[in-house]
């Protein structure tokens, strides 16, 4: 078993990044999370994912 850790700015990005790292693996779970900071007047936003997987290579 491996694991993969995604992190990303836009969703939608990490989206694309994972479904194709995933497209040839078998998926055991996927962890999500998103986190927010402020800084000044801007928001800052970071999607993560950690992708479980077992490789049998």
């Amino acid at each position: 078993m491996k694991v993969k850790v995604f992190d990303c700015d836009h969703e939608k990005d990490l989206e694309e990044s994972i479904n194709d790292f995933i497209f040839d693996k078998e998926i055991v779970d996927i962890k999500y999370q998103v986190s927010i900071a402020i800084n000044g007047e801007e928001q800052i936003y970071c999607f993560t994912a950690m992708v479980i997987y077992i490789d049998r290579n």
